[in-house]
């Protein structure tokens, strides 16, 4: 995610981005021109022009794909391609697809309502998308002339961004009504229960990786080609997962059989299944908490759960606390161990079971005791509040009321352009926040 520094040659460059390796080719490099694909010359019958897309402004449109295209180790089948200069390659569809998830090969206020020669082009070959922006216009400044610029998505992962008519500096490029961005990016969303409000559930997407490409290497008949890198989601076995020699620190989660560094799509489902405490000690004999004796299981959440904190979850297995991004679910672990040494397990048991009884009731009657002051000390501040109006506690709450917080301000707005879907296909629209990236 941090800018990268572009070697100063003339027409190739070589820059490592961990998921990707990029070359850039200048306008009197062959390859410049290799890399662009002439859809004019593509089959007529699979070549198609969105004709909404290119007659309206911040619209976007569902295309699905007739191969499985692997983005950041996640294969996907469809995508959401935008008027503004991208695509977007998230799950659900929402109003802020400007932030994250994209492909990018010009994101820009590009408005194919101003001119009639302006097209969204798309074409899928079977191992192939191409999808071309041809003579778009930028919205705040027509007169400076058209954009022509294309990105083709490989099925072996391969992202070229070629383009043939700039004609202006893309570092000029006003970001004032809509972001300009060139390059990659991949996010995760996690799920939170907002308590105010039930049974809604609000959805964060955290960024964790992003590809910025310099926008000063970006003219005529230059192109960019970027080539995925391994990633921990390519192993499917233990054994190769956590013996993998590459870029990430894998680890192997046996509840899911999935291979990870923690940083995927799939995070919620990771931390969901305590896989970060699993694969602490990067062993292929790992038992599951799924396979013990139920009883045992039962056992370990009764003694450690009067001494557990929030932020913290019970497994049968010892661990370390690391840190960790936020999540929906608790990810730090503190352990117990049942009797190490014990030969017999009901002998072991029993003394368990015995030396619990009595901190149980104890723990028990002191936790209805908190609840129970909590509870008066609700009613006296509402009491109080509602007859001292003007108090600092009245005037405290009052700042903090639903109308205030963030995730209400970001429905009514945020500093990135709103994009309404084409043909929408069910995905409810939703209220996203963006956080930063991790």
């Amino acid at each position: 995610g941090k800018l990268i520094e572009w070697m100063d040659t003339p027409n190739e460059e070589d820059t490592d981005h961990n998921y990707y390796t990029s070359k850039t080719y200048g306008p009197t490099d062959p390859m410049s021109k290799d890399l662009w694909v002439n859809v004019d010359q593509m089959d007529k019958d699979k070549v198609k022009i969105h004709g909404i897309l290119s007659n309206t402004h911040r619209q976007a449109a569902r295309v699905n794909l007739s191969f499985d295209f692997p983005f950041y180790g996640h294969f996907l089948r469809d995508l959401t391609v935008a008027t503004g200069g991208f695509i977007y390659t998230g799950d659900v569809v929402h109003r802020m697809l400007t932030a994250t998830q994209y492909i990018a090969p010009l994101m820009a206020n590009f408005d194919p309502s101003v001119s009639r020669n302006s097209t969204v082009i798309y074409f899928d070959n079977g191992t192939a998308l191409v999808v071309q922006w041809d003579h778009v216009h930028l919205q705040d400044n027509y007169n400076l002339g058209s954009f022509t610029f294309q990105a083709t998505l490989h099925s072996d992962g391969r992202i070229v961004f070629a383009y043939k008519e700039i004609p202006m500096e893309v570092a000029q490029i006003s970001s004032v009504n809509h972001p300009v961005k060139v390059g990659l990016s991949d996010a995760f969303v996690v799920v939170h229960r907002i308590q105010q409000i039930p049974n809604v559930r609000r959805r964060t997407i955290y960024e964790y990786h992003r590809v910025e490409l310099t926008k000063t290497k970006i003219t005529n008949s230059t192109a960019v080609e970027m080539m995925p890198l391994p990633t921990c989601l390519q192993f499917t076995s233990c054994d190769s997962c956590i013996s993998s020699q590459i870029n990430f620190n894998c680890s192997w989660c046996h509840l899911l059989r999935r291979c990870s560094s923690g940083f995927d799509r799939h995070r919620q489902d990771w931390v969901d299944n305590s896989c970060p405490d699993e694969t602490k000690d990067k062993s292929c004999d790992i038992i599951s908490t799924t396979q013990l004796d139920p009883f045992i299981t039962t056992l370990v959440a009764k003694t450690t759960g009067q001494s557990r904190s929030r932020g913290e979850t019970t497994t049968a297995r010892a661990s370390s606390s690391t840190s960790r991004p936020p999540t929906s679910v608790p990810t730090e672990g503190k352990t117990t161990n049942i009797c190490p040494k014990a030969d017999n397990s009901n002998q072991c048991l029993d003394a368990a079971e015995r030396k619990d009884t009595h901190p149980l009731h104890t723990g028990l009657i002191l936790g209805i005791l908190v609840v129970l002051l909590i509870m008066a000390a609700a009613v006296l501040v509402t009491v109080y509040i509602y007859h001292h109006p003007t108090s600092a506690a009245s005037l405290f709450f009052i700042e903090r009321r639903p109308s205030r917080w963030p995730a209400m301000k970001f429905r009514r707005g945020s500093g990135h352009p709103s994009y309404a879907e084409v043909e929408p296909v069910g995905q409810e629209k939703e209220g996203f926040i963006e956080s930063e990236q991790c």
